[in-house]
């Protein structure tokens, strides 16, 4: 067995099957109010793979003018973000570990070929507060290091309805996602992986 870097933890199977559906229906509703638009990277506006949206007072967006931020409105709506699901404050209560509630969560949607480079989530004033990662649908790889990036990394699968925290020495771990295994899930209707991420913005 791996052993994960201290702050990592990885919990499989925390959401049982009924949760799942459940919270696929209020991501449903969120991107109903809220669509998905795909990001660009700061400076070369390059497209990245992921589609994303997001709920809570907060949500992470990134352009080629502005780059990396977070700010109250969807960029292509103008429209305040939807509420985090009660279902979402609930597992953040129970797994992080810290009084204060998360301000953003961050949608993304991954297709078969849909890939995440490793980075570092530190666009925000709160760095005591964990990064909280749900997974949904597809199995994907997950790779995830040190503070660094030239640090060692090490590779694990999460399937739908494991949950990853980043705290304490691990908040600033660099992470990403590796692959997608294509119809390694019934979860989602047209399959691919949604990944959800709890995060505190404000300190």
């Amino acid at each position: 067995m791996q052993v994960l870097p201290k702050g990592i933890r990885h919990l499989p199977g925390f959401l049982d099957r009924e949760k799942q559906e459940a919270l696929v229906e209020n991501i449903r509703a969120i991107v109903a109010d809220a669509p998905f638009f795909v990001p660009v990277m700061p400076r070369t506006g390059k497209p990245m793979s992921v589609r994303m949206t997001n709920c809570g007072s907060l949500g992470w967006v990134t352009d080629r003018d502005r780059g990396y931020r977070y700010q109250p409105q969807h960029p292509v709506t103008g429209r305040s973000w939807p509420v985090i699901p009660e279902i979402l404050l609930d597992l953040w209560r129970t797994v992080s570990g810290s009084a204060k509630l998360p301000e953003a969560c961050l949608v993304n949607f991954y297709t078969d070929d849909a890939r995440m480079g490793l980075h570092q989530d530190r666009d925000e004033k709160d760095l005591e507060a964990p990064v909280v990662s749900v997974s949904l649908g597809d199995t994907c790889l997950f790779r995830v290091g040190g503070r660094e990036r030239t640090d060692r990394t090490l590779s694990f699968k999460l399937s739908s309805g494991d949950v990853v925290v980043l705290g304490g020495e691990g908040r600033l771990a660099f992470h990403g996602v590796d692959k997608i295994y294509p119809n390694t899930s019934m979860l989602l209707k047209n399959g691919g992986r949604i990944n959800l991420t709890l995060r505190r913005v404000t300190v």
